[in-house]
């Protein structure tokens, strides 16, 4: 069996375990969702379910990638060290999420950290990414434009922020598409696939490593977070799985990637901005309700078909993003 395929299937695993053990505890401890009054009335009910299940995805992350760490430091030492910092800017992410829900969920502060903390954490760990691809590992700031299917070499002085902003959107993008049972968790194990798959065809392997990981961590908690979801990730998990797609775009030299394969989650972080500002100029709103998945459920659409739709189209954007790299 390829090996590959058995870190898939052991993260899986790991993960379904995790998941018995940890989601009883957070549902003892209180640890429930605290839903929005103006928010879907349908959202109500869900109030109390167990989260900060992005726990589950960081621990099956920290023990297969230290397991990984060990077997490949023996035969591709290379591959090993390389692997560290794909798990830091996922985990460090991650911790920052972790830290809001706490103060949130489990110190009851219902403004949680405090936006320009979170923002602090957020862009420590960005900026150290970024130093680490073009100081240490010297990767260049090539970045690759797809359809056109050539590179250009960015100056480092525009290279750096850019490379912190793909990070801090992304991650953005992702907590604003964790609204509905099971979406967010679908729609960015989609795109790990997508990047996974891309780095088999470059070979690089601590790429695949990592995303294989994630992606095994996602399916296994997805089954307790699909409709009706027993655990919500939490921006412990948003913001981990933003921080990793981002992270492994910008390792792959292909950020711009993420314009197609992450249509999705750029176009729920669109969609508030648009309200936010056309409300403000107006008054009035231009969807139901942001991000647009709300507005969809307002609409009529159940959260099965949301979220079966939105990972559709996801899939569907991944198909032509490998065609055109």
């Amino acid at each position: 069996m390829n090996f590959q395929l058995k870190v898939l299937l052991l993260s899986f695993a790991v993960s379904v375990i995790l998941s018995v053990i940890i989601i009883p505890i957070l549902r003892r401890l209180k640890v429930g969702q605290i839903e929005r009054t103006d928010g879907p009335q349908s959202h109500l009910k869900k109030q109390g379910t167990p989260t900060m299940g992005g726990i589950i995805m960081a621990l099956v992350m920290l023990i297969l990638s230290v397991f990984l760490y060990f077997e490949y430091a023996k035969t591709e030492p290379d591959v090993a060290n390389k692997m560290i910092p794909l798990v830091f800017v996922a985990i460090g992410f991650g911790v920052i999420g972790f830290i809001d829900d706490f103060k949130k969920l489990v110190l009851k502060n219902t403004k949680g950290l405090k936006p320009l903390y979170k923002m602090i954490g957020l862009l420590v760990i960005s900026v150290a990414y970024t130093l680490y691809l073009v100081k240490y590992l010297n990767i260049g700031t090539d970045t690759y434009i797809p359809i056109l299917k050539q590179s250009i070499t960015l100056p480092i002085w525009l290279y750096i922020p850019f490379a912190i902003f793909i990070l801090l959107g992304t991650t953005n993008a992702v907590n604003l598409t964790d609204g509905v049972d099971g979406l967010a968790t679908s729609v960015t194990t989609i795109i790990l696939t997508c990047l996974v798959a891309i780095s088999i065809i470059l070979g690089v392997k601590e790429i695949t490593l990592a995303g294989t990981i994630l992606i095994g961590a996602c399916l296994g908690f997805l089954i307790f977070n699909l409709h009706p979801a027993k655990v919500f990730m939490g921006d412990t998990g948003s913001l981990l799985l933003g921080g990793a797609i981002a992270g492994m775009a910008l390792y792959l030299k292909m950020p711009l990637i993420l314009i197609i394969i992450a249509l999705i989650p750029i176009i729920e972080t669109l969609s508030v901005m648009m309200q936010v500002t056309y409300y403000k100029k107006t008054g009035k709103r231009i969807f139901k309700m942001a991000p647009i998945h709300h507005h969809f459920e307002l609409s009529g659409w159940k959260e099965g078909k949301v979220v079966s739709i939105f990972s559709i189209i996801t899939l569907i954007l991944c198909i032509i993003g490998i065609n055109v790299i």
